[in-house]
């Protein structure tokens, strides 16, 4: 019985850590072009994930930590989430309703317009 209990904790403390990384790896995407201005070396490490962002939500699809954070939801005991971790953590904060098609391909081409911007100005600022 305790060591049931142990297991739904720790189920519950990895889906928490999964929350925390995906959303650290949103801002990371959205975001990162600032840290590539700084340390242009960063870039390897940015573009990848700004266009895995803006492919998922051009596609619709659904990112492989929601899934995840929602199977070890359920392993210990609490209620997973429909849709993806936009619509269920930061729509309800930026929008009142739920997220469209249109809502994704909106954030989508900001992700990509906005790292396009930064990036153009760090190049325009290293020559």
């Amino acid at each position: 019985m305790a060591a049931s209990k142990i297991r739904r904790r720790a189920d519950a403390l990895l889906a928490d850590a999964v929350l925390l990384l995906h959303a650290a790896f949103i801002v990371w995407a959205a975001l990162g072009g600032l840290a590539v201005w700084r340390w242009p070396r960063l870039a390897w490490a940015h573009l990848p994930c700004v266009a895995w962002g803006v492919w998922i939500e051009f596609s619709g699809g659904i990112c492989p930590l929601t899934p995840l954070e929602n199977l070890l939801r359920e392993r210990a005991g609490q209620a997973g989430y429909g849709g993806d971790f936009i619509a269920h953590y930061l729509m309800p904060l930026i929008y009142p309703e739920a997220l469209t098609r249109p809502m994704q391909w909106l954030l989508g081409a900001a992700l990509l317009v906005l790292n396009l911007v930064i990036y153009t100005l760090a190049i325009r600022r290293r020559r």
